[in-house]
């Protein structure tokens, strides 16, 4: 039976969330995350999200806040979440809204979110540890500071020398973990033929969105010696159908994709067509990784250690330990009837 939402109460607040160092990408440098804090109240009980937003599309504070505003008297009136996802486009704003009506379904309702989610208990999963695209020496050093790591993520920058210096210096770094490696869309298609056999060479299990969104029919005919995942390239369910034949993996992003109401759908559809689905972020903190942990329970690679960046996380906060992570109820989700 689908819950219908009674008249909430909602309030907004913006954030800005300091990163402990620079974080570097193909063709973007982080220093802050600014975010959108959601909170909707109603007999009692509260429901909150977090978004980021997409910088690469402007989906920023701005056009969060401004779309939240547009859609504050449908959601105070008792909007459900099957309803949101046609009034709002994808994107943070309708992410940071969908989070807040999962929570607060979960306390009105006293069910786990999990249970709702048609979820079994939830488990502690393996994270990928990203490494920002610096030299390959201080790459290298971070790999060695990720100690408890069975997983990294390496950002690569389309430099291809100084790409197969990277990915080797790391792999000699950390012989024993996992690696992936994210191109950010910074390559061409002619750059794979030198790329390909270096990844093959170091043990690498993922390449992750090497060329720019919208050039995908480029990778028509490139060899997939290994998988490739889809970032820029997807972003909510109506782009899965056409990966199919040019990427193995579907990197959802509940930013992205609107939240995790889209997200169980994309899982379920990327599995349908034979694609890989696995679970990312954007930068945030606990409150916005809680969200994805659930969609993760039903994806085979997760990459969601966004708190870890942080200068301060909110409390509680998830928990990062032998290379996993763990939301429990208290960070989000808990379904004690309960206010702030």
């Amino acid at each position: 039976m689908n819950f219908r939402c009674p008249a909430v109460d909602l309030e907004l607040k913006t954030e800005r969330l300091a990163l402990k160092s620079p974080f570097r990408i193909s063709g973007y440098t982080f220093t802050d995350a600014e975010v959108l804090a959601v909170t909707v109240r109603a007999a009692g009980a509260i429901g909150r999200g977090e978004a980021n937003g997409v910088y690469y599309l402007g989906d920023d504070l701005a056009r969060m806040t401004e779309q939240v505003e547009a859609a504050r008297g449908a959601v105070e009136a008792g909007l459900s979440r099957e309803e949101l996802r046609e009034f709002l486009p994808a994107g943070g704003a309708r992410n940071a809204l969908d989070a807040a009506l999962w929570e607060l379904e979960a306390r009105l309702t006293g069910r786990s979110i999990a249970e709702i989610a048609g979820l079994g208990a939830l488990r502690p999963l393996r994270t990928t540890f990203t490494i920002g695209a610096e030299a390959p020496a201080e790459m290298a050093r971070i790999a060695q500071d990720y100690r408890q790591a069975k997983a990294v993520k390496l950002k690569l920058t389309g430099e291809v020398d100084l790409d197969i210096e990277r990915v080797r210096a790391v792999r000699a770094a950390r012989p024993d973990v996992w690696i992936g490696v994210d191109g950010n869309q910074g390559f061409e298609a002619g750059d794979l033929g030198r790329l390909l056999p270096v990844l093959l060479e170091a043990r690498v299990g993922l390449l992750e969105q090497p060329l720019a969104r919208g050039r995908e029919a480029d990778l028509d005919g490139v060899p997939r010696p290994l998988p490739f995942a889809a970032d820029e390239s997807v972003q909510d369910f109506g782009d899965i159908a056409g990966l199919v034949g040019r990427f193995d993996v579907v990197n959802i992003k509940l930013d992205k994709c609107g939240g995790l109401t889209e997200g169980l759908l994309m899982a379920a559809a990327a599995k349908r067509l034979g694609l890989t689905p696995m679970v990312g972020c954007m930068t945030g903190s606990s409150l916005a990784m809680a969200p994805a942990f659930v969609l993760g329970q039903l994806c085979d690679l997760v990459d969601l250690d966004g708190p870890i960046f942080l200068a301060r996380d909110r409390a509680p906060g998830a928990t990062y330990e032998n290379g996993e992570i763990w939301c429990g109820d208290a960070v989000w989700g808990g379904h004690a009837a309960m206010a702030e």
